[in-house]
């Protein structure tokens, strides 16, 4: 049976991460509305300025200050969601889920081996393999799966893998 040895690390679990908040649709929703709402009420402001008092310089920086504003608010959120997804984690959770993992495909079961300690996932329980960028997931929930960043490959052939994987939750998961 095909088997392959990875490493895990904090950028691939932010990667995950944000892939699925990516496709979260309520989410982006949100992100746009704020980046136009809270502009949208900064240039209000502005034009008040600008009709009551006639003052043009304070009008020129609120303007200024909304531009800004619209364009580094979804980066600046995108580094506070990191964070937050980092922060989710305990000490121990962490030490458990990065470092090097290894992945053995036998008749029932996706062995793992990982700092963690020793974990078997029936085929049943799988739903499918996506390859994304330069990852392999394999998903054992909507929200969950299995990470693989195909740059910290140790060995094995992760095409292989992946292909065999596929087809065992394919075969085994009806």
């Amino acid at each position: 049976m095909y088997e392959i040895e990875y490493e895990f690390r904090e950028e691939d679990l932010v990667h995950f991460n944000e892939l699925r908040l990516k496709n979260d649709l309520d989410l982006q929703k949100n992100i746009r509305k704020h980046r136009m709402i809270v502009p949208g009420t900064m240039l209000l402001i502005g034009m008040f300025y600008y009709i009551y008092y006639a003052d043009m310089m304070t009008t020129a920086y609120i303007a200024l200050l909304a531009f800004v504003w619209a364009i580094v608010s979804p980066y600046t959120m995108k580094m506070d969601m990191r964070r937050q997804f980092i922060e989710s984690y305990t000490d121990k959770e962490k030490a458990d889920m990065f470092g090097l993992h290894t992945l053995k495909i036998e008749q029932d079961y996706l062995a793992e081996k990982s700092p963690g300690g020793k974990h078997k996932t029936p085929w049943k329980d799988m739903l499918r393999v996506d390859y994304v960028d330069k990852y392999v997931h394999i998903f054992i929930d909507l929200d969950s799966a299995i990470v693989i960043p195909v740059e910290t490959i140790k060995s094995g052939d992760l095409k292989k893998f992946a292909e065999q994987a596929e087809s065992m939750i394919e075969r085994l998961s009806n």
